[in-house]
């Protein structure tokens, strides 16, 4: 894998944010980078497939999840574990 998984999360996010990867901050929030709940759906959709994972995410409340949507960093590292639960299965 070329890029990073944090390289390609950041770069997901930039995209649905319309800003630059630089401009991606770790401790921002989605809602910080004005992204809204379908561009939360979105971006999930968009790391699933990049990672060709399952993330555990209850878009009618993100509250409900194993999934840490609560800042950029907390993102990367949820992924992180699919894609090592994943590799160890």
């Amino acid at each position: 894998m070329s890029e990073s998984i944090k390289d390609q999360i950041v770069q997901i996010i930039a995209d649905q944010a319309v800003l630059e990867p630089s401009d991606i901050k770790m401790e921002a929030t989605l809602e910080d980078l004005g992204i809204d709940s379908l561009g939360l759906v979105e971006s999930i959709f968009a790391i699933e497939e990049a990672f060709d994972i399952q993330v555990p995410f209850n878009a009618n409340d993100p509250s409900e999840s194993d999934f840490d949507i609560s800042s950029v960093a907390a993102i990367i590292t949820a992924v992180q574990g699919l894609v090592a639960d994943q590799k160890g299965a």
